[in-house]
């Protein structure tokens, strides 16, 4: 990895512009730690049997902003990327995979959050999540799926470090 190419959310602000830049500080996060690998490398798995990969951890995270802004927001009926089913875990066998599919997906799932919130009036406005049954708030949502991210990013260090070779060392 080549530096830090993050933004550092601000240290004052409203709390819309505080989630949006946690949100945004934590995607950068997740990119990063897939900054410079290969496509072998980022498919690497943590250990048999899990599936679970950088690539997959992508995948994953394109499916979870998919669900909880496009699904939520604006079709509730948006089929999943990479599952039939609303099936998040299909998303972390990335084993016939690539950068350029993984992210691209990602990347498209993140604008189309990124435009869902900016459009809406507050973080009052509400959703409906077809899995609960029931009306979210958009700042539900974006709690969500940023503490979504920071769990990965956690995950996302672990495989970073097995890439690398350092764990264990």
């Amino acid at each position: 990895m080549t530096g830090d190419p993050r933004t550092a959310p601000p240290t004052f602000g409203s709390e819309r512009d505080m989630l949006r830049a946690f949100l945004d500080y934590h995607r950068a996060t997740l990119a990063m730690k897939c900054e410079g690998l290969t496509d072998e490398e980022l498919r690497q798995r943590s250990m048999p049997p899990s599936t679970l990969s950088l690539l997959g951890l992508v995948r994953h995270m394109a499916e979870v902003e998919r669900a909880w802004f496009r699904r939520v927001f604006e079709d509730h009926d948006a089929p999943m990327v990479w599952s039939d089913e609303v099936d998040f875990q299909a998303a972390y066998d990335a084993s016939a995979s690539t950068r350029d599919e993984a992210f691209a997906a990602w990347e498209a799932e993140v604008e189309n959050s990124r435009r869902v919130e900016r459009e809406a009036e507050s973080l009052d406005r509400a959703g409906y999540q077809p899995r609960w049954g029931e009306e979210v708030s958009l700042r539900m949502v974006m709690v969500h799926v940023l503490l979504e991210y920071g769990r990965h990013n956690g995950h996302a260090d672990f495989l970073r470090e097995g890439v690398d070779g350092t764990v264990g060392a």
